[in-house]
This record gives structure tokens, sequence and C-alpha cells, in this order.
């Protein structure tokens, strides 16, 4: 049993019915959903809503989220695209036009995944109510990174591992360094 054969055929196999299976207005708010966060604007914008009016709870959420977000970035786009040179899903697996608008960069891990994740899992405990809205469309991006022919699921797995891991490490660090100093 070859796991990586299996990986990839599973691979192939959500990329494909994704793609094929989603009906055309639904697409629609995915795309929508993906170039609202395009260049982490929606996180930004979110991030303004909760500093602006949520307090004291809201500042704490909104930093941790963006400080969390850019962790996730630089992790994802900078070693991690930069390390694995994973071609994006070919073409002709897709059935819509989306595919053509598509970055060149290596597709592994999601950079869009990962900074959504990062953002939501750190606004979370935080704001627990600006996290679980914020859950909505990290879910729709991540969703929609596959439908659009954009990433394969594994690259969408890997880049909410690591935009977990930046969340956990951007809350844990502040902890981390008062104990160590």
């Amino acid at each position: 049993m070859d796991l990586m054969a299996d990986v990839r055929d599973a691979d192939r196999l959500l990329t494909q019915r994704a793609a094929g299976r989603t009906p055309p207005e639904v697409g629609r708010l995915l795309s929508a959903v993906e170039e609202a966060a395009e260049s982490s604007k929606l996180w930004c914008g979110a991030a303004m809503v909760m500093a602006v009016f949520g307090g004291r709870d809201g500042r704490r959420a909104a930093i941790a989220g963006l400080a969390a977000l850019t962790l996730a970035q630089l992790v994802s786009n900078g070693v991690g695209k930069q390390l694995v040179d994973r071609a994006r899903p070919p073409k002709e697996w897709i059935e819509h036009d989306e595919v053509e608008d598509r970055p060149d960069s290596s597709s592994f891990p999601s950079g869009h995944t990962a900074a959504a994740v990062a953002f939501t899992a750190a606004v979370a405990p935080a704001w627990p109510l600006a996290g679980a809205v914020c859950v909505v469309p990290t879910a729709l991006l991540a969703i929609e990174r596959v439908q659009s022919g954009a990433h394969y699921p594994t690259d969408v797995a890997v880049g909410a591992v690591v935009g977990l891991g930046s969340a956990w490490l951007t809350r844990r660090l502040p902890h981390l360094l008062r104990h160590r100093l």
C-alpha cells in the first residue's frame, strides 16, 4: 500500500468533484469570499471593525488575529511555498473558467487558508462571538480554494494546520517569553 499514491488519488478525486459539482450560484458566492479575502482585505477589515467597536476585547482580538495571520503568511508563503514546489491542479480537471485566474506560485500550502484559519483561531479565544462569525468565511474560503482549482485538498489541510499553529504560537509566545526572561 502506497500512502502517497492514495493521497494523490484522493486529492485528484476531491478536486474534480468540488470543481465539477458546485452549482453556479454557490461558485459565485465562493468567488466573492475569495475576492474579499485576497491580500487579507477581509481579515484586515474585520480587525478594524473589532478594534473600533469591540472595546478592549475587540482590540485584543484584532491584534491577536493580525499577528497570527502575519505569521501564517510568512510560514506558508515565505517558507512552505519555497520549500515545496508543487504545481497547481491540472486545468483539465476543472470544468469552469475560474481555473484561468489562479496564481503561478507553488500550490503547497494554501496561504489563503493558512491566513484565514490563523486569524479566526487567534480571534476566537479573545472574543468568541467574533471568532464564531469569522468561521463562516474561513470555511467558505477553504472550500473555494479547491473548488476553483487553485489548490488540492491537502494544500488546504496543511494551510489550516499552519494557521492553527500560527494562532497557537501567537497566543502562547507572550507567556513563553515572560517566563524565559
